[in-house]
């Protein structure tokens, strides 16, 4: 997917954090956006900011959508493509984390962790897989380094996740053959505003948003006879302990 021109993303849980870096990184290559929030106004506003850099080469748009909802994710494939008229590369990015000893994880916290990382991302691409392999396009998911390394106080998390690093390889394998690429990404520590943290000058050894955008534009520029599946992305300094 070297030419990049007229190529269109969706992008879930774009309005902040990673998903919006990714978002900044696609359109500067002129790459249309669309991303997607829980509400329409954060959505819409984040699409606005997205916007307003001067980039007149690609528009982001702004849209209302649950991944938790498959009928939600198929409204926001429909609205982009009648934006846009297609979708090539679809960004499954919308992720929360609720932690501590399993004892004390709720239900109701266990059943919106999974939901969410791990339903999210299949509902995401099954309403879009038919454009995808269409377009001969790209599915990216933003899994973690906590898909592969289990840690105390992390059991729905890590399932979430350690489900999504396995879900992405799976379907990779079961799309690749119709020339659709399907890639995860496994970050550490981001500096976003992950379970309300607000970033700071103390994030700046952490991974940073743009640094993640950066990797998704090479993903997508890269020769399609080669395909990074699975990549683990760390912080190259972090404190010492």
């Amino acid at each position: 997917m070297n030419d990049l021109g007229n190529k269109s993303a969706l992008i879930t849980g774009g309005t902040k954090g990673i998903g919006y870096g990714i978002a900044e990184a696609l359109l500067k290559e002129g790459i249309n956006v669309a991303i997607t929030g829980r509400t329409k106004k954060t959505a819409e506003e984040a699409a606005k900011r997205l916007n307003s850099n001067g980039n007149d080469r690609a528009q982001a748009i702004g849209l209302e959508a649950d991944v938790r909802n498959y009928e939600s994710q198929q409204k926001a494939v429909k609205e982009t493509l009648i934006q846009f008229g297609g979708i090539d590369i679809v960004i499954a990015n919308a992720g929360l984390g609720h932690f501590g000893s399993v004892e004390d994880i709720s239900i109701e916290q266990w059943e919106e962790t999974i939901d969410t990382n791990l339903s999210g991302p299949f509902y995401s691409l099954k309403a879009s897989v038919e454009q995808l392999k269409k377009n001969k396009g790209y599915f990216i998911t933003i899994s973690s380094l906590a898909g592969t390394n289990f840690f105390k106080g992390g059991s729905a998390y890590n399932a979430s996740k350690f489900g999504l690093t396995g879900f992405t390889q799976a379907v990779m394998l079961d799309l690749r053959d119709q020339g659709v690429k399907v890639s995860t990404i496994m970050p550490g520590s981001v500096s976003t505003h992950f379970n309300g943290n607000e970033p700071d000058a103390d994030d700046a050894w952490k991974i940073q948003i743009e640094d993640v955008g950066k990797l998704i534009v090479d993903l997508i520029k890269m020769n399609s006879r080669t395909l990074p599946s699975k990549i683990e992305v760390r912080p190259s300094m972090p404190p010492s302990k």
